[in-house]
């Protein structure tokens, strides 16, 4: 019996009833109800329908025994039925036993085999001109444990191919998406232990005009948007059997209600060398995916080798459960565009979760947010990069206790390094042999909870006092460990060591950082104290009065260092205010050129083995002239509005073809008001309007990491006047362009695509 899967279920189910004889007639009265319950979750897969002269009842859990391999040769979705081509939805169903093999016709049988072993597969073999699969409605449940999803059988796909030097993620040739008039909240959703995906291009699934139906609209940093808090979307998504129809109780499961005994999380799910969010063209699809990977209830979740670009939301989210979860060598860059601007959050209950030799780039907060988590996570060895480019934000951002950040390069970052939060009581979070440079704020800041505004949350409060009570240990994070103090600001070395020594919180290690980020200059460092802790170089054990000395190597006259100390019974301390190698006259030790003022890139091609040349003699170096750029700084908005106009879009085509063809120039986009609203509005509405060009130009091929927004709202006006053009004038974005060379560029103001309000009328 063929039935349509999607929005049509509930007609299904009352078509069904009829067919049902009476003694099963209370079963099916319940399941209706729990249907009316989860009729917006996206995941109605509940059937009473009557197979051959006997009763089938299934509520996505498979009722095969056999498991099968499926080769899926048609990218159509729609009903079911018997014919010439196997779509992914038949196949899904046929798996989780909603469909089975008798049903089909005989060209679809031959594409079937029984498995002896394993469980289920189901493999590609797309024309080669139609290997993208637009969905009509949400495909079912993968609801059959141990089954593999595997794009890399469809033929064209090489497994030993990148498009990304950094981490070789082979590109996908199999892509899922919406039909281009269909809102579809997820891709797939994982309701089974052992599912494997693999070789995939997931992207467009989202849920906001449904949301919006309901009512459901949240306020986020000033902006109205659609809450992804009743069900979640995503790409990707993992949680158990029929998932409740509203996740902001936020509980762990079998606490409360909608939480039962019955919510068994899938365990041990695989996502791998997929593409999410991300075309196969590498490009920004026309509706981006609200989230990437969304963890909702699940235990021992890996997920390595990704590529998770371009999210309304986070790359990756955990809510209620996702213990164990290990995130390893994914790509993540350029998330958090229109809503939840961190690239991963984490919480629920994530004991013993690891994220690890990740690349996360180019993500508009924070690169890694820890929120109320519940369990530990260690993070370590990742590049975190470029991001804060919509929000200003720390690198990573821990709330809890006992997490371990280690091995991390951070760097470029609009916001802090790492920051601990004070909220709830955080202890014995370890921050060690990490690589910090070019920071907005410290390489480590502890929060205190007397500065309870949301920026000391989301992106550091600033040096600590020195702990001065008790009531410190409670009131900052990491228990308020002292950060360590050197016995003066200058240490003459000895050759090419130096013995440095000072005091710090007894019992606990000191290590020594040389500092590499001088960007505001030596002086600026001379008078706040602060830089990047760029370079481990030594460690030492503090005794019982306090006091450490350490000799290190490898340093000379114009080094500047800091040091950190870690407790293990309460974490690792904010920075020493730094010393000086040599009389602090000297001139500093800068690092290379290239990692003073690099080209902001996320990734890079994969470099071809080369045929040996002959060294070519390299060119005199000449002295840069000005660059003259005939390019706009600005684009105008109409009243009270944040999209981009028709003419001012004609604008931004300009603007995307010299940054196209300057790669050497990244910007900054501030955005501005008229000054006709409170301060806060103005502030968001410039925030939506610098967003709006962002997003514009990202879609013109500009990399998300040349690009980071600003407000300024109505503090920065054209002119003082009041009339119809003034205001015009006033409620624009700017460009701000800058040459990593250093080199002066001339642009032009512009003035074609004002908008002005209708006169009022007396």
């Amino acid at each position: 019996m063929y039935k349509k899967q999607g929005k049509n279920q509930p007609q299904r189910t009352r078509q069904c009833v009829a067919e049902v004889p009476s003694v099963v007639a209370t079963a099916v009265q319940r399941a209706r109800r729990q249907e009316r319950l989860l009729r917006f979750s996206g995941i109605l897969s509940l059937t009473f329908c009557l197979v051959g002269s006997g009763i089938a009842v299934s509520q996505t859990a498979p009722n095969t025994t056999v498991a099968l391999r499926i080769v899926v040769n048609s990218n159509q979705d729609g009903n079911i039925q018997p014919d010439e081509q196997l779509t992914l939805r038949e196949a899904i169903e046929l798996v989780n036993g909603t469909l089975t093999v008798a049903q089909l016709s005989s060209a679809e049988k031959a594409l079937i085999q029984p498995l002896t072993e394993g469980g289920s597969r189901i493999e590609f073999s797309l024309p080669a001109n139609a290997t993208t699969i637009l969905l009509q409605s949400q495909l079912p449940d993968l609801a059959s444990p141990g089954l593999v999803i595997d794009g890399g059988t469809q033929p064209g796909y090489d497994a030993t191919g990148s498009a990304t030097a950094e981490i070789a993620i082979p590109i996908p040739v199999v892509a899922i998406a919406p039909a281009p008039d269909k809102e579809i909240f997820r891709g797939l959703t994982v309701v089974a232990d052992g599912v494997t995906i693999r070789g995939l291009s997931l992207y467009g699934f989202n849920a906001s005009a449904i949301k919006q139906q309901l009512g459901n609209i949240l306020i986020y940093d000033g902006v109205p948007k659609p809450t992804t808090l009743t069900t979640p979307p995503g790409d990707i998504v993992i949680s158990h059997r029929l998932p409740p129809p509203n996740t902001t109780q936020q509980q762990p499961p079998n606490s409360e209600f909608p939480f039962y005994n019955k919510d068994v999380p899938p365990k041990n799910v695989v996502i791998e060398n997929n593409w999410l969010g991300l075309t196969t063209e590498e490009k920004v699809p026309d509706t981006t995916s609200a989230f990437g990977v969304y963890v909702f209830n699940s235990q021992g979740t890996t997920i390595r080798r990704n590529r998770i670009y371009y999210h309304e939301g986070s790359a990756i989210i955990t809510s209620v459960r996702g213990e164990n979860t290990l995130v390893q060598e994914n790509i993540i860059v350029g998330n958090g565009i229109a809503g939840m601007p961190d690239a991963l959050r984490i919480e629920g209950v994530v004991n013993k979760s690891r994220i690890t030799s990740n690349l996360i780039c180019a993500n508009d907060g924070a690169g890694v947010y820890l929120f109320k988590p519940q369990g530990d996570v260690q993070i370590r060895d990742n590049r975190i990069t470029y991001n804060g480019r919509r929000l200003r934000r720390a690198a990573v951002y821990l709330m809890g206790s006992e997490h371990q950040v280690t091995g991390n390069e951070i760097s470029y970052q609009t916001g802090p390094g790492v920051v601990v939060s004070a909220f709830p009581q955080t202890e014995r979070n370890i921050i060690q042999n990490n690589s910090f440079a070019a920071l907005e704020g410290l390489s480590i800041d502890l929060n205190a909870q007397r500065n309870l505004d949301v920026s000391d949350f989301q992106r550091g409060d600033g040096p600590n006092p020195k702990r001065n009570s008790g009531n410190r240990r409670l009131d900052t994070g990491n228990a308020a460990i002292n950060a360590p103090e050197f016995t003066t600001r200058e240490f003459l070395p000895n050759g090419n060591s130096v013995t440095l020594a000072g005091k710090a919180d007894p019992g606990s290690e000191v290590t020594i950082y040389r500092l590499g980020d001088y960007q505001q200059g030596k002086q600026a460092i001379y008078e706040t104290g602060y830089g990047a802790l760029s370079q481990p170089l030594a460690s030492a054990p503090v005794d019982e009065k306090g006091r450490f000395s350490v000799t290190v190597a490898n340093v000379k006259i114009g080094d500047i260092v800091s040091a950190i100390a870690t407790d293990p019974k309460y974490g690792t301390s904010e920075p020493a205010i730094a010393a000086f190698i040599g009389p602090r006259t000297s001139t500093p030790s800068l690092p290379p050129a290239s990692r003073q003022n690099p080209i902001p890139q996320c990734t890079s091609r994969p470099v071809p083995i080369p045929t040996p040349t002959p060294t070519p003699t390299p060119p005199p170096t000449l002295i840069p002239t000005p660059l003259r750029i005939r390019a706009p700084r600005n684009v105008h908005f109409a009243l009270d509005k944040s999209f981009i106009s028709p003419a001012s879009a004609i604008v931004l085509d300009r603007v995307a073809q010299v940054l196209r063809q300057n790669p050497e120039i990244i910007i900054e986009i501030q955005g501005h008001t008229d000054p006709r609203a409170s301060d806060d509005y103005n502030l968001a509405l410039g925030r939506r309007r610098a967003l709006s060009v962002r997003n514009y130009l990202l879609r013109q091929g500009v990399a998300p990491e040349r690009m980071t927004i600003r407000t300024l709202g109505e503090t920065q006006r054209v002119s003082e006047g009041s009339s119809r053009v003034d205001y015009a004038r006033d409620r624009r974005a700017e460009i701000i362009y800058k040459d990593v060379r250093g080199i002066d560029i001339i642009i032009e103001g512009q003035e074609q695509d004002l908008q002005l309000e209708p006169p009022r009328r007396r």
